[in-house]
């Protein structure tokens, strides 16, 4: 067939490209498990991180252990300290197949309305075939 007949779908991302991102989409271990800091607030540094800490609006538990450090639980589910960095990804439709594009090429916005694409396309080939 020609390639007019055809449709391309791919997902790609741009390697000199990064951008900030949140835990859950980078399958953050500490967004998923939970996570322990252990602070020394003898000290000025330590004083000022479980201040930082206290603020920071995150859940945690406070508790002080045997050596006198003060340790913050931090339950799943809520962003870490860590500024997290992906490439963001770029959701394609394009007209055509490996021998070139043709027509336009389209950006879906996010992953859902890509897959939503696809499933629709899918169905109407599907729908195409049983009527033979």
């Amino acid at each position: 067939m020609p390639m007019q007949a055809y449709q391309t779908w791919s997902v790609q991302s741009r390697p000199d490209t990064l951008v900030r991102s949140v835990c859950e989409k980078v399958g953050c271990p500490q967004w998923r498990n939970g996570w322990e800091s252990v602070i020394d607030e003898s000290t000025e540094l330590g004083r000022s991180q479980a201040l930082f800490i206290r603020r920071a609006g995150r859940t945690f538990r406070e508790q002080r252990n045997g050596a006198g450090l003060t340790v913050f639980r931090f339950e799943s589910g809520q962003r870490c300290f860590a500024e997290h960095r992906t490439r963001p990804e770029l959701y394609l439709v394009r007209g055509g197949d490996y021998r070139g594009t043709v027509g336009r090429v389209r950006v879906h916005q996010n992953p859902a309305d890509w897959v939503e694409h696809v499933q629709q396309h899918m169905a109407g080939l599907l729908d195409e075939r049983d009527k033979g």
